[in-house]
């Protein structure tokens, strides 16, 4: 990632977020980049390099952010529900902290 200029990455990066559908935090395991680092790229500097691909991506992040207290929700659902079978399973009692 090093050898890539900041207009170029932060292209790719806008690129990947609508293909995939993704998140900051997917694109930056993905790229293995900081997701301060995406998040800047692809709201201030994309701006600057491509402004019709930014309006996009602005979209998505708007839509990401609007969902993002549900996909919280269901990571729950599956933490708890993970442990409900396993307590099942070992006869034991899950506790809160895990």
């Amino acid at each position: 990632m090093s050898d890539w200029t900041q207009r170029e990455r932060c292209v790719v990066l806008g690129e990947y977020l609508l293909e995939h559908s993704a998140t900051v935090r997917q694109a930056a395991q993905v790229f293995g980049i900081s997701k301060s680092t995406v998040h800047k790229d692809v709201t201030e500097r994309l701006r600057h390099v491509n402004n019709a691909l930014w309006q996009e991506v602005q979209e998505l992040l708007t839509k990401n952010k609007q969902e993002r207290h549900l996909r919280g929700g269901e990571a729950t659902r599956r933490k708890y529900t993970a442990c409900r079978e396993v307590r099942d399973a070992a006869g034991t009692v899950c506790s809160k902290k895990q």
